[in-house]
């Protein structure tokens, strides 16, 4: 129900082209790269021969991650992601891999400072 209302809420040329649409799964779905069961994957773009181009919502992710938040600020983090995914819908179309690399850099990010937080001196 929130993010219908987000969706509804953004300009319609954004979904140009997202014949997949906007698909909500139940799931929690970790980051295979997460150090301590603690990097989710809250939304995902895909684009693919098969099923076209998409977005995927992990409601799941978002109770792991922000489940103990109010109504509207859980709203604002739907709507932060689903933005997030929209640009990578926008950027796929234009051949562009800006957000793919920031996403890259935030990924390595969180591995150093994972593996500092491990092999720390005493």
């Amino acid at each position: 129900m929130i993010l219908n209302e987000i969706a509804e809420s953004f300009p319609g040329g954004l979904m140009n082209h997202l014949n997949g649409g906007i698909i909500l799964l139940p799931d929690a779905k970790l980051h295979r790269k997460s150090r301590n069961n603690d990097l989710y994957i809250l939304g995902e773009y895909h684009h693919d021969r098969i099923f076209g181009r998409y977005i995927i919502i992990y409601y799941g992710s978002f109770m792991k991650v922000h489940g103990s938040l109010q109504r509207e600020a859980l709203k604002e983090k739907l709507c932060s992601t689903l933005k997030h995914e929209f640009v990578h819908h926008l950027e796929s179309m234009a051949g562009e891999k800006d957000l793919e690399i920031k996403d890259a850099e935030q990924i390595a990010g969180y591995l150093k400072s994972s593996a500092n937080f491990f092999h720390r001196d005493p």
